[in-house]
């Protein structure tokens, strides 16, 4: 899978390993990736059936309609030495690894360590979650084996001792998304914890796209249809950058206007982006 189509995975929900029963809702809810998860959502006294049992999870993966993986243990843990041990061994492997409490390139490439093969390279996402992983960005994301970003807000707040709003998380969204942008890569948010106010998920989800965020995480399948609208890109973007793409062919990429508005090359840029995220998504749908 190439980093375009990467970036356009925009919904992500995940599903506690030892829910069997649920398996088949995660990979059929309209997700972009379905995880299922082995760390939080999963008491210390039931690991190791939980990483028994979730090779289940990717059965007839060739078919899932969306990427499936997994959300193992911090590998600096005895349980996420375990986990990767146990992945090493499934015969069905997850597409993607999101591995949590990144603080290093180190914990990446520790992964990649185990994990990879001659015939096999999952994708590696990084959970952002404490404030040491938000100053070791710069390094974190020029590991060699990395995907992409995901930031987690419950984590984040809990060790600075501060409230999950948008004003208290936004410096360190801006730090996330701004570095996944430096190296190219995926930038996923946090998920909406409020299940039941869909407005206050639509204005969260606005503003981490705003931010420079590809998706975002959610917590029940009832808000994944909101996430995928917002970060899909609308008729009109795809109309504006269609436009803005035409005049940059007229003008010789020099600066000129579209619709009253003085456009660029940064403006060129974006509008190709929008153009190749919205036809990457159409062609993996097909």
């Amino acid at each position: 899978m190439s980093t375009l189509l990467l970036r356009s995975t925009w919904a992500w929900i995940s599903v506690p390993a030892p829910a069997v029963n649920r398996y088949d809702t995660a990979k059929t809810s309209g997700a972009h990736v379905a995880l299922v998860d082995l760390e939080d959502s999963v008491a210390p006294a039931k690991k190791q059936h939980a990483r028994t049992i979730a090779e289940r999870f990717f059965d007839n993966q060739a078919t899932s309609p969306c990427l499936l993986g997994v959300r193992m243990n911090a590998p600096v843990l005895l349980d996420g030495i375990k986990d990767l041990a146990a992945m090493s061994g499934w015969g069905a492997k997850p597409a993607v690894v999101l591995v949590p409490k990144v603080e290093s390139a180190r914990d990446i490439e520790l992964v990649a360590g185990v994990l990879d093969t001659a015939d096999y390279r999952p994708f590696l996402f990084a959970l952002i979650e404490t404030p040491r992983a938000i100053e070791k960005l710069p390094s974190i994301v020029r590991a060699p084996r990395i995907s992409g970003l995901v930031f987690g807000t419950a984590d984040y707040a809990a060790a600075l001792g501060c409230g999950m709003g948008w004003e208290p998380m936004l410096h360190a969204r801006s730090v996330v998304a701004n570095s996944a942008a430096s190296a190219g890569l995926a930038a996923i948010d946090s998920p909406y914890f409020q299940m039941d106010d869909p407005d206050g998920l639509r204005v969260e989800a606005e503003r981490a796209k705003a931010l420079g965020f590809h998706g975002k995480g959610a917590i029940h399948t009832g808000q994944l249809p909101v996430i995928t609208e917002l970060f899909t890109p609308s008729q009109e973007e795809i109309a504006h950058a269609r436009a803005v793409v035409a005049a940059a062919q007229d003008s010789g990429n020099n600066i000129t206007s579209v619709g009253g508005q003085m456009v660029g090359r940064p403006f060129f840029t974006m509008a190709r982006s929008v153009l190749e995220a919205a036809g990457t998504r159409e062609e993996s749908s097909r």
